[in-house]
């Protein structure tokens, strides 16, 4: 995996369209096109000139590399407030596909880079947010390389949960907007054992499916005792 991968993963920043620090960077954003991308459109694919960031308004994209088998792999996923399509190269290295349908705002690259070089605590954003996408992905070699289906997606779980927490919404209800074949490009697993392990997690009353995208996590505490490899 490269550096610029990873650079290309989702980055959770405030960015602006143009170098005017009087506008503030929110400010800035606000007034940046704003882009509709259908369920499974392509935001950007790999070998793309690199011409704009993205960041997600509504809705979800998959970031993902083709394997030499044809296979997927999915680096991460983009949610609401996430960046998109920063790296070191004058390309994309990485495939942004919409999940359901998404709005995002778009970012000249120019700009982008003219502002981060003028002002040191932007570039330091920039230089955080790059550390904390490198540690994620030692998570997700982690996960799908030293545990089982159930502590996978168990683990998959407990992210959102934490992630909700963090927005000062329910940790313990969330929707999922990916499919369950995402789920497997995600971890590693087959859709078919994406789907039994949810359904065994239903059976040992740890979640609830109120429908396939809405879930309810009935013990926590139990589900990352999975995650940690518990029996």
């Amino acid at each position: 995996m490269t550096v610029q991968t990873v650079a290309q993963s989702s980055l959770r920043l405030a960015v602006v369209s143009s170098p005017k620090p009087a506008d503030g960077l929110e400010g800035s954003l606000a007034h940046a096109q704003l882009k509709r991308v259908e369920a499974k459109e392509f935001l950007f694919a790999e070998g793309d000139p690199i011409s704009h960031v993205y960041r997600v308004e509504t809705g979800a994209i998959a970031l993902y590399n083709v394997l030499a088998d044809g296979r997927r792999q999915i680096m991460s996923f983009a949610y609401p407030g996430d960046i998109v399509g920063l790296g070191l190269d004058e390309a994309y290295t990485i495939n942004a596909q919409a999940v359901k349908p998404t709005r995002v705002r778009c970012l000249p690259i120019g700009s982008l880079r003219q502002f981060a070089a003028t002002d040191p605590a932007f570039g330091f954003k920039l230089y955080e947010a790059m550390a904390k996408e490198l540690a994620a992905t030692r998570d997700l070699m982690l996960t799908t390389g030293q545990r089982n289906a159930m502590e996978r997606v168990a683990g998959f779980l407990l992210a959102f949960s934490r992630r909700n927490q963090r927005q000062g919404k329910d940790p313990a209800v969330f929707e999922l907007p990916m499919t369950r074949m995402d789920i497997g490009d995600f971890l590693g697993l087959t859709i078919e054992t994406v789907s039994r392990t949810f359904t065994k997690l239903k059976l040992m009353r740890l979640i609830e499916l109120a429908h396939c995208t809405e879930v309810r996590l009935a013990n926590t505490e139990e589900l990352k005792r999975l995650a940690e490899g518990g029996r």
